[in-house]
């Protein structure tokens, strides 16, 4: 006679798909199959009420009728509390189909460990259930895609590559700014104005592109980023700077 324990599935794979950023070409086929295949979905949203942006990337390879879709809200806040409030939510929700040995894909923009929500998730799952098996597939990042879009190669021989969050400014930026050869800033929108003063200041103006939600219908690519001076950009914004 069988135990409990024998007769409980296997636990499912929970898998990080990075799908890359935005533009459903450039979305790798290994993502696309696990996609096509897995039986629960996860995408992210910020507000309750809102809509998920990466859901748009991969429409068109699921299947609402088959699979399953959870949408997983992680509001856009600094409060660390508040937001290990919303990993463990999204934990238990991601768990509860793991233990019924359902494959569970958490949908990214980017790549899956490039400043993704996806990572802090994936840190919960090892830690607390590390018998769930878990893998990632990476994907192309906005900052490839930005690069290639501008057409700015990014580092060569000995050169030296940066990525920072925008909220690295002031003093701190500027330090970055004369040691590396090439600084991407992504998320740029908040703190253009004091990012553009470093840039002036130190005489990398001329030399910074601004690339908007690169790969979507919405993409923009500014090359005189003075022109921006005022403006409300978007979130999903990044500026390189070669030196």
């Amino acid at each position: 006679m069988a135990t409990s324990q024998e007769s409980q599935p296997a636990w499912g794979k929970f898998i990080g798909v990075g799908v890359g950023p935005g533009d459903p070409e450039l979305i790798t086929i290994k993502a696309q199959r696990v996609l096509q295949q897995v039986p629960v979905l996860c995408v992210p949203k910020s507000r309750e009420e809102g809509d998920s942006y990466v859901l748009s990337f991969v429409s068109h390879l699921i299947d609402l009728e088959r699979q399953a879709l959870i949408e997983l809200v992680f509001p856009m806040t600094k409060d660390r509390a508040r937001l290990e409030e919303h990993w463990s939510a999204a934990l238990v929700k991601v768990v509860a189909h793991l233990r019924e040995g359902q494959d569970v894909a958490f949908v990214t923009e980017g790549d899956p460990f490039i400043y993704s929500t996806f990572m802090h998730i994936y840190a919960l799952v090892r830690a607390r259930y590390p018998e769930a098996p878990v893998e990632v597939i990476p994907g192309i990042s906005s900052i490839n895609a930005a690069a290639a879009a501008a057409g700015l190669p990014l580092v060569d021989g000995a050169e030296r590559l940066a990525v920072l969050p925008a909220t690295y400014e002031g003093e701190r930026l500027e330090e970055v700014l004369r040691q590396f050869d090439t600084i991407v800033l992504l998320k740029v929108n908040r703190v253009f104005e004091r990012v553009l003063a470093s840039l002036s200041k130190l005489g990398l103006a001329e030399r910074a592109v601004y690339v908007k939600r690169c790969g979507s219908p919405e993409q923009e690519i500014v090359r005189d980023i003075g022109e921006l001076r005022g403006q409300e950009l978007d979130y999903l914004s990044l500026i390189i700077v070669r030196k």
